[in-house]
């Protein structure tokens, strides 16, 4: 498995509900500002599912991301099985109002696993930024 992190400066309830909102999803879900995610649904019960949209701005491209909720740990952790059935885990770990979330993500086949980290720790990136602008 691969693996991203960073450290949220935000309390735990505040990036656990920032994480899991469709709504606030669709403010940070991409990699880079020439993306989007124009739309986002999530059930998070077990065996629920989440579909998160992502789309060039330009049109060029679309696609959704999407999985099912093996595991829930409210505001700690995630296991999910992805649309292509890889595994990925999302670990919450509060430390004060301060927040470390790690992703551990299978890698899919066809990119460069350097290029899959980079995508996945951008993403994870603008999370932090938008996360941290509602403090």
């Amino acid at each position: 498995m691969l693996s991203v992190s960073a450290n949220i400066n935000a309390p735990l309830s505040q990036v656990w509900k920032l994480w899991t909102t469709p709504n606030d999803v669709m403010q940070w879900n991409f990699a880079h500002e020439s993306w989007h995610c124009p739309h986002a649904t999530n059930e998070l019960t077990i065996g629920g599912e989440f579909h998160y949209q992502m789309a060039a701005k330009d049109g060029s491209f679309a696609f959704d991301f999407w999985g099912t909720y093996d595991v829930i740990e409210n505001e700690k952790r995630l296991e999910i099985t992805l649309g292509d059935n890889r595994k990925m885990i999302v670990e919450f770990i509060a430390s004060g109002n301060t927040t470390m979330i790690t992703e551990h993500f299978d890698p899919e086949k066809v990119n460069p696993i350097e290029m899959q980290e980079q995508g996945w720790q951008a993403i994870l990136n603008q999370f932090k930024l938008y996360a941290e602008s509602h403090t």
